[in-house]
């Protein structure tokens, strides 16, 4: 009885005002994190039964982010949800983050439009505490992954975001968490219990079809990827250029142009770390994601549909048209090469 009377009197707002209050909702925050963040504010008493009610409403959609001032007690849920439906009009900064771009890259726009450090970004996506959010259960520790270059890398979801100016470093990073956490169903993470295959396994690869293709040929690249990466493959490492020992600006190398002057020079990466992204020295993926892959590369390397020409390959090449070359053997994959080779010289 005293549990409903509770309830009821929480949800119909019995009590008096307290003091005025202002609660920062971040942009793609979810029902649970909202609830949280009025409960510790003392707009509310229960995030749980406010959770529930607003689903109870199917209100969900309905609430929106930014600044809003309440106060501390005297709200009906009803009154609460009107009052969070109604966007709050903030100073805000609109940024674009293309699929593929790196986390230093997301670090180093979010300080050139003055919202933060790209220092502080990094720390905090490294290091910050962000287990509101299922995915994040999934993401290795730092001492059970010692090669991994960082951990935010895979996870901060490429969108176009608005960001409150004057907001925190926490609630920027927790911005694309919450984007990549909704894009992870359950039915994917039922395919990858199925597979056998980890989250940070299924981003890593996402992030090397992403670099390799992130077009239509998505699932042909990520097949050729996956039979490489299959029990008895002839060809066990990766093999791409995209993270790889070459040391040229002619190619788009996570290893020469992101970790390289990150640690201040390649001969300053640590040793570790090289081996472990070096994909064609390390057997299988790399210890770690080589960028932010969207959800079409996701899906993709988590299930492919790939056409017949890939199915069974081994080795792709492509040419300076956007032509896509796939073969089962090193024979045939050189005179794809030589093909690719006779388009290019055509080309500009």
């Amino acid at each position: 009885g005293g549990a409903l009377l509770f309830a009821h009197n929480e949800i119909s707002g019995n009590g008096r005002p307290g003091t005025e209050v202002t609660v920062s909702i971040p942009q793609g925050s979810g029902v649970s994190v909202i609830a949280q963040k009025l409960k510790d504010a003392g707009v509310i008493r229960s995030a749980y039964l406010f959770r529930w009610y607003v689903g109870h409403k199917g209100a969900t959609g309905k609430l929106q982010y930014g600044d809003f001032t309440l106060q501390t007690g005297g709200y009906s849920y009803d009154g609460l949800i009107a009052e969070l439906s109604t966007y709050a009009k903030a100073d805000s900064v609109r940024l674009t983050f293309p699929e593929g771009t790196t986390a230093i890259a997301i670090a180093r726009k979010m300080e050139e439009a003055g919202l933060c450090s790209a220092e502080d970004f990094l720390k905090e996506a490294n290091e910050g505490d962000f287990s509101a959010y299922t995915f994040w259960q999934y993401v290795p520790e730092d001492k059970d992954a010692p090669d991994r270059f960082m951990k935010c890398e895979g996870y901060l979801f490429p969108e176009t975001y608005e960001f409150l100016k004057d907001d925190t470093v926490h609630n920027y990073v927790a911005t694309f968490y919450a984007q990549f956490d909704a894009q992870i169903t359950d039915a994917m993470y039922a395919k990858l219990k199925e597979q056998g295959m980890t989250l940070n396994e299924l981003v890593t690869l996402a992030s090397f079809v992403q670099e390799e293709a992130g077009n239509s040929q998505d699932s042909n690249v990520a097949q050729v990827f996956r039979n490489r990466l299959a029990e008895g493959s002839p060809y066990p490492r990766l093999q791409s250029n995209t993270s790889s020992h070459i040391q040229s600006d002619a190619d788009n190398n996570y290893l020469w142009n992101w970790v390289a002057p990150y640690y201040g020079g390649w001969d300053s990466i640590p040793e570790n770390i090289l081996e472990a992204y070096d994909t064609y020295a390390c057997t299988g993926l790399s210890a770690g994601p080589i960028s932010n892959p969207g959800i079409a590369a996701i899906r993709a390397a988590l299930d492919p549909q790939p056409d017949d020409e890939a199915k069974d390959a081994y080795f792709f090449v492509t040419d300076l048209k956007g032509n896509y070359y796939y073969a089962r053997t090193l024979s045939e994959h050189n005179a794809n090469c030589q093909t690719a080779a006779d388009v290019n010289k055509t080309v500009g």
